[in-house]
C-alpha cells in the first residue's frame, strides 16, 4: 500500500482540462423621471452602488441630461439584487426611479 492510503490508483484531485470564464457582466442603468429628485438619485448612488459624492453628482447629472446613467457593471445576481434594493427604497420614499440592466 501507499504512503497516502491509494493502492496503486492515480490521484484523480487534478483538474482535467477544466476551464472557467468570468461570469458575464452587466450593466446597471438608472432612468430619468419627472419626479425623483436629484438629492434622492445622489443618496441612492452613494448608499446601494457605493460611489463617492463627486461620482454621484457626475451620473446623476447624465441620467438628468442624457436621459439615462450607468450606475455600475456587476455580474447578473449582484446587479439584479442592486436594482431591487434602488425599486424598494424608491418606492417606499414614493419615487417612481427605475433602474434596468443590459449585458456588456
Amino acid at each position: 500500500m501507499a504512503k497516502d492510503g491509494v493502492s496503486g490508483s492515480t490521484r484523480t484531485s487534478e483538474k482535467q482540462g477544466v476551464k472557467l470564464s468570468p461570469p458575464a457582466m452587466y450593466q446597471v442603468l438608472m432612468h430619468n423621471d419627472d419626479y425623483t429628485t436629484m438629492d434622492f438619485v445622489i443618496e441612492i448612488l452613494e448608499k446601494i452602488f457605493r460611489k463617492s459624492v463627486t461620482e454621484a453628482n457626475r451620473i446623476m447629472l447624465n441620467i438628468h441630461h442624457k436621459g439615462l446613467g450607468v450606475c455600475g457593471v456587476y455580474p447578473f445576481e449582484v446587479a439584479e439584487t442592486k436594482i431591487s434594493q434602488v425599486h424598494s427604497l424608491a418606492r417606499k420614499t414614493g419615487f417612481p426611479l427605475r433602474c434596468s440592466l443590459e449585458k456588456v
